[in-house]
């Protein structure tokens, strides 16, 4: 039986494909929809050019055409623009009573409910707005397209138990053959079935199928920064191997995500020289209640933004402490970007740019969309590494949640791709109160 799914605003500023995203069932639109999207299109963000994205193909597609009508899709379903009746406005409950955008939504939904025989669903990434549906009787669903099962997220990990001799096997030569099913760049931990203290730490090659014992992450500090734990010299291992282009690292506050990306970056472009350039971003919103306009020159506007990456690389270069210091004494970043080899870079001037040979490193990744992160991943030139890293369990894109951000997306899409690896990191190393806190809190 087929279906009418009435969509929200917000799930085609999620996704501005979302119309084409129910196969065969009826989509319809409420004209409140089109009006939201008229005032979301002046946005020069991601949510403004999405507005402007869906307002062009519905123009596209009404060519010749009534929207009221109803339009044939491509997929066999039907796209409709609906109107509210005010008489229908007069039905919600006295809680409900005025013109709002969500009222007008749920009138419509009530609307086709009542004279279709078929289920009718409100699609809507509106929390609020879901729990009003149902209690007026109708269907509601979240807009999953896109979404990852938290439950079912991939680590990047895997423990394994193997016999006494192929510990000693590996240790020896370096390599083992296993029969598990594996992901490409999987990190996997050999434990031995007698002595479960007995472990081995290997990365699975998949063009090699046997899993090969990391070196990178157990040699000389990076930088000055050696890993702390089992997690941190994963981590190392996929962003120094130069066969991995992309590196996903996920993990709570402290962990190490944005010190040992920023300790990888730094060796392979001021150390071995194999990059031209470090590159480093991280999406411009604010936790909280936003200051408003900074003022100076673009490095000045940046800078309370860029902080959090300054505080890192001073731990690197032991240049945090300014007491006692020469006039001219300068911090170790201040250098290399003189230098022309560190470079800031606001992710809002990076559509249409083409990075060659450098080494990309963008923070705070979970409050990105997943288009925004398709746009920053298309941008890699011949030889360049893409790093991503963040929390999401700290979001602050409202039109994001854990499952439907940038990162997790992409950790889900590329776990299968022989040029990605990832690695989720657990235990917190910054401070035993700030691991404290992030335990208890």
């Amino acid at each position: 039986m087929k279906k009418i799914f009435v969509l929200d605003t917000n799930v085609l500023l999620h996704d501005p494909q979302a119309i084409l995203s129910f196969a065969d069932n009826e989509v319809v639109l409420p004209i409140t929809v089109i009006e939201e999207l008229d005032r979301f299109k002046k946005q020069v963000d991601s949510i403004g050019r999405n507005a402007r994205q869906v307002s062009r193909s519905l123009d596209a597609l009404s060519q010749g055409k009534s929207l009221t009508q109803g339009i044939d899709l491509d997929q066999g379903g039907l796209l409709r623009v609906a109107l509210c009746k005010p008489e229908i406005l007069k039905t919600l409950p006295p809680e409900l009573a005025g013109a709002s955008s969500d009222n007008a939504i749920l009138a419509v939904a009530l609307t086709e409910q009542e004279k279709c025989q078929c289920p009718v669903i409100l699609v809507s990434k509106d929390t609020n707005l879901r729990i009003k549906a149902g209690v007026l009787g109708l269907t509601t669903e979240d807009y999953e397209t896109g979404k990852v099962n938290l439950d079912e997220f991939y680590p990047g990990t895997a423990d394994i138990l193997v016999d006494p001799e192929h510990i000693s096997q590996f240790y020896k030569d370096g390599v083992l053959t296993l029969t598990e099913d594996l992901y490409p760049n999987q990190l996997i931990t050999l434990g031995d079935r007698t002595k479960p203290a007995h472990t081995a730490l290997g990365i699975y090659r998949y063009d090699l199928k046997q899993v090969v014992a990391i070196q990178k992450a157990t040699a000389a500090p990076v930088s000055n920064i050696q890993a702390r734990n089992r997690e941190q010299k994963f981590a190392l291992e996929l962003l120094l191997r130069d066969d991995i282009q992309l590196v996903t690292l996920v993990g709570k506050a402290g962990t190490g995500k944005t010190l040992l990306a920023l300790a990888a970056g730094v060796a392979k472009v001021t150390g071995e020289r194999l990059y031209t350039q470090l590159l480093i971003s991280r999406p411009i919103i604010p936790m909280g209640k936003d200051i408003g306009y900074l003022p100076g020159e673009i490095k000045e506007k940046l800078t309370p933004w860029m902080q959090p990456l300054y505080d890192n690389l001073d731990l690197m270069f032991h240049t945090q402490d300014s007491r006692n210091k020469p006039r001219h004494w300068r911090r170790g970043y201040e250098e290399l970007m003189e230098l022309g080899v560190l470079q800031i870079e606001p992710l809002t001037y990076i559509r249409g740019r083409t990075i060659p040979q450098q080494i990309l490193i963008v923070d705070e990744a979970q409050n990105l969309t997943p288009h925004e992160v398709k746009t920053i991943l298309t941008r890699a030139g011949e030889g360049t590494k893409i790093i991503l890293t963040g929390d999401v369990e700290q979001i602050d894109n409202p039109y994001v949640d854990a499952s439907s951000n940038g990162l997790t997306y992409v950790v889900e899409k590329f776990k299968q791709e022989a040029i990605a690896g990832h690695i989720t990191l657990i235990k917190g190393e910054r401070s035993p109160l700030a691991e404290r806190a992030s335990q208890i809190l």
